[in-house]
């Protein structure tokens, strides 16, 4: 599989990491977190650094949008990332969106779009591969936000389980119309 190339990435020694908000509005420096991540050591306590640091009630920042073409880079070398990759990809890519939050630094605009580029085919061929209903969800709705289909991917990322199963209750009659045992 062709993927295309990141480029330009910013060293992770380089001080403009320390420049860089989260999803607080005050600085977060994610070069640590993704060295940890990278050298595969500690990675649930990165995904929670992440989780709590990148975002924040819809609120994202310009850290949040350099991690993104490092999560993929990391991806492509051969990490074996579970939910957490496609949901916080996802979360970052669907907040970018939302009027209050910053736009895409003009620094980084080149290497997340071809990050962005790259995941769709990592995407699908992950999505082959999972079981669990968290990274089948977490890829369908990051695959439905890079084909523009914004509302279809904000309800199938965001929606409870229980509301996905009320839906196919009342609309189609699931318990009664369907076996899929």
């Amino acid at each position: 599989i062709a993927w295309l190339p990141v480029i330009n990435m910013i060293d992770l020694n380089d001080s403009k990491w320390e420049q860089l908000k989260g999803g607080y509005k005050v600085p977060y420096n994610p070069a640590p977190a993704l060295k940890r991540l990278e050298s595969n050591q500690n990675v649930e306590d990165v995904w929670k650094e992440f989780w709590n640091e990148l975002h924040h009630q819809g609120d994202i920042g310009d850290a949040s949008y350099a991690v993104v073409p490092y999560l993929v880079k990391i991806k492509k070398i051969g990490a074996v990332f579970d939910w957490n990759f496609y949901a916080l990809i996802f979360t970052i890519e669907f907040e970018r969106h939302r009027k209050t939050n910053p736009k895409i630094p003009s620094w980084l605009i080149e290497e997340y779009k071809s990050a962005l580029n790259s995941l769709f085919n990592i995407s699908t061929t992950d999505l082959q591969r999972a079981t669990d209903e968290l990274t089948i969800r977490a890829i369908t709705a990051l695959l439905l936000l890079l084909k523009k289909q914004y509302k279809l991917a904000d309800y199938v990322g965001h929606a409870d389980p229980s509301e996905i199963d009320e839906y196919a209750k009342e609309r189609i009659a699931w318990d009664e119309l369907y076996n899929t045992q």
